[in-house]
This record gives C-alpha cells, structure tokens and sequence, in this order.
C-alpha cells in the first residue's frame, strides 16, 4: 500500500525543466529538395546538413508559417499566425512590445539569448535612414545580442548591425547586380542602392558564420544555457559562393552557393563539438520558405530543388511552405528517425515553454501547440495540431486535406492568380496523401470536405487564436 502511494505521489510531480543549449538555424529560401537528406538525388552536397538527420529526427510534414521571408519569421519568434497582424517591415518594428517571443521566453527561463543573421522583422520608423540606437529589433524583442543585417540581402541599404547600431553606415553607392543565363531575381542579383564602406555581398555570409563560431566558443564552460538564433542569408540571392565551391555539385551557381551553406552549417556543428556543448544541444535546422527554382532549372539541371513538391517561393502550393526540418538532441531525439506528424514553426514557442518548464501567458503564442513529443519520438496517433493555417489565411490544412481558397499558385509560379470561369470551382482541394503533387483539384467532387475546412478557417481567423 505504501509503495502504491508513493507511486501515486512520484508520478503526480511535474517533471523537472531542462535547460539544454538551443541553436536555431533557418536557411534563406531553401528548397525541400535541396538538401539530400529529403531527395537522394540532389545535385548539390549537403552532408552536414544530412548529419542532422542521421543524428537526428527528420521531419517531413514540417511548414513555414508562410512562404516568404518576413511573415514567416514573424510567426517563428511568436508563435502566433501572420496573418493576424500588419508587416510594414520597411517602417516598423513589427513584433510589438512587450509580446513574449522565443528569445524572451528563453531568457526569463535563464538563458543567454544571441542572434546572429537577418532580423528582417523591422525598426521603430525603419532602417534605411537611420542608423544609430535602432529600436523595437532583437535588443528589445529578447536577444542579449545582435550581430547581422536588417533584411535580405538583395535590398539596400547594405550594411552590417551590431547591436543597435550600424557597424558603419551605408556611405557609397552599389550599382545592381545580375547574372546572366538566370530570371533577374535568381543568380548574383541584388538591387542598386548605399552601401557601407569594406562591406562586399561575397563576404556576408562568411561572416556570420565566423560570428557564430566565435559566439559558441565563447560560452565554453558557462553555467547558464546558451539561445542562438542564427538566421542565414543563404542560399537567397544573391548566389555568391566563394572561390572553393566553385564546381562543387551539378546545379549551377545556386548547386555551389547550397554547397557553401551547408560547410557553413558544418562550421557550427563543430564549434559546438569543440566547445564541448554537442552532448547538451538541441539544434533545429530549418528554412523559412521554398526555393526560387523554375521547371525550366528542374530541366536544365535535373535538380529539383523542390523534390517532389509543386511550385516554388510564395506559392501556396507545398513548395512555397513545406521545409526540411531536422532535430538533433543527443541522448533525446532518437538519431536516424522520421515523423510524418503535421508541425508549423509557430509550435516552437509552446515547445520551448513546455521544455523549460514555464507556462506561456494567456496572449502569448495563439497558434503555437506542444510538440516536444514528436522531438523525443514518442509514440501516439495524435495530431500534434488539429489543423494548420498558412499565409495570409489563403490556406488551411487539417489530415490529409489541404484547402486553398484561390485558384493559381498564389506566388511566383504562374498563373499567380486565375479568376475561375462560369464551371469553375473558385478555390483548391487536394489529398495530400494521395496527390503530394497537387495534380488532382477535388473541390467540385468533396463539397463535403470543402465545408468542413472553410468552417475550420473560418473559426480560427475569427477566435484570433488557434489553441
């Protein structure tokens, strides 16, 4: 009897936080299919990233919340859908004050929080003119540090960020940049404008990864957890690989500047190794949308940068929003494992609550659910979230179903937009586990299954939260 008690009381006790290292790397329109890992027959070689997998859990059902780089980022750090808020990135700070993020979760919880890479998430009254004692970025949003840049890395102003200021200011003048036998938005592109003294685009991803290193190895051996948040700027344009990856993989230009990315995520890897911090570090890898990639490269190259997947960047087809997403925890996540459950980044809010034991407040994290039960390959036929809305609320998905309420790609695939005809239905409905191409528009033929997600839709966009 008394050992039944005991039992009872034991399991009645929550149990305790963990405070392991987190490191959060999100590539910069990398393609589902780009990375091995996810398409054996990738032309570009990526056997770092591949290492998490192997080491690791490799989700395949993983989404971005959108299919572009600034909302996307938005519902990564909150954990709450962009389509419930304004982006005037260019103006504004766009996560407001006082709205718990990953990195002020993390750091109530006693971590030393760092980012490192493209913010891309806005200043009080913007950017591209002032550059001194910038407000309402990482400094104010959660982060001990900040060193990278304020958006991509093909728009001006061009210049480095440390903290809140500029490392030196956008003085000269740059003049675009193109590479010829590619559209104007892929290869070496990048728009005319100011640009810092001794600031080269060639040299930028270089550098943050030397940043990363440095910041690693400066946490050995202290006793408070370390947060890195370390936002890449590749492989987004523009494609300028170093002189040793030149040749490197069977896709071009972009095949070596993916090549270029991933020994850089080597680079971090080993930090961690050398720092001694590999056996205590949870490290996510991840992309914020789907490739730039036409069917015309896919002929030219064989390379599917989106593997399986129909369209590309900003489409609301899979492509735009369906990422790699790798888990590496040793002793945790079962190395070599793969989940099929259905997750969105905004879930990495509620995951890192529940990881570090803090409980996130009722206005925190409204689309953001648990899913630190898929990052220790625990068993169950749960849905680790009911349903999932992407873009600007343009797309639902709920099991096998995928909702979309336009016809045409929706982003950079033409036809973007298609005004449907007297016969036609005026949206999408696919199987997904059926057709993961999205071949098959079943929307005339499911009424059924049509009502039922737009009624889901509905109910979230209206309830203003998802949880």
């Amino acid at each position: 009897m008394r050992l039944a008690i005991l039992a009872a009381l034991l399991a009645a006790i929550p149990l305790a936080a963990e405070t392991p290292n987190i490191v959060v790397i999100l590539a910069d329109d990398l393609g589902y299919g780009d990375v091995s890992a996810y398409n054996g027959a990738s032309k570009a070689p990526t056997p770092n990233i591949d290492s998490l997998a192997r080491d690791g859990v490799r989700f395949t059902d993983a989404h971005a919340p959108a299919a572009v780089c600034v909302p996307t980022r938005y519902g990564l750090m909150t954990g709450r859908y962009p389509m419930r808020t304004e982006l005037p990135w260019r103006t504004d700070a766009l996560i407001n004050e006082g709205r718990t993020t990953l990195a002020s979760l993390l750091r109530d919880a006693g971590y030393a929080t760092h980012m490192i890479g493209k913010w891309h998430l806005g200043f009080e009254g913007g950017h591209e003119t002032q550059f001194t004692n910038l407000q309402g970025g990482p400094l104010d949003r959660g982060f001990d540090s900040f060193f990278g840049l304020a958006s991509s890395l093909d728009q001006p102003p061009y210049y480095f960020i440390r903290g809140r200021d500029a490392v030196a200011p956008p003085t000269l003048d740059v003049e675009a940049s193109a590479s010829e036998g590619w559209t104007r938005i892929q290869g070496a592109f990048w728009r005319e404008g100011k640009i810092a003294e001794n600031y080269t685009h060639l040299n930028v991803l270089p550098t943050l990864i030397d940043e990363t290193e440095s910041r690693i190895l400066r946490h050995r051996g202290k006793k408070e957890p370390l947060f890195l948040y370390l936002a890449l700027t590749g492989p987004h344009t523009p494609w300028v690989p170093l002189e040793e990856f030149k040749g490197k993989g069977a896709a071009g230009l972009y095949g070596e500047f993916l090549t270029q990315v991933d020994h850089g995520v080597g680079r971090v890897l080993k930090a961690l190794d050398d720092a001694g911090m590999r056996d205590d570090t949870l490290v996510i890898f991840t992309s914020d949308n789907g490739p730039v990639w036409y069917d015309s490269d896919d002929e030219r190259f064989g390379h599917y940068a989106a593997g399986p997947l129909r369209g590309m960047k900003a489409d609301s087809w899979e492509a735009g929003h369906r990422m790699p997403f790798l888990v590496r925890w040793p002793g945790k996540a079962p190395a070599g494992t793969t989940r099929d459950d259905t997750i969105c980044f905004t879930d990495l809010l509620a995951t890192f609550a529940a990881l570090v034991g803090s409980e996130l407040p009722e206005e925190a994290g409204e689309d953001s659910f648990n899913i630190l039960p898929a990052f220790r390959g625990e068993p169950g036929d749960f849905p680790l979230r009911p349903s999932t809305v992407y873009k600007s609320g343009e797309v639902i998905r709920m099991g096998d179903w995928k909702l979309i309420t336009h016809l045409g790609s929706g982003g950079f695939t033409e036809p973007r937009r298609v005004t449907p005809g007297e016969k036609d239905p005026p949206g999408q409905l696919y199987n997904l586990r059926d057709d993961l191409g999205e071949t098959k528009n079943l929307w005339k033929s499911r009424p059924d299954v049509v009502a039922r997600l737009q009624r889901e839709l509905a109910r979230i966009t209206e309830a203003g939260r998802h949880r």
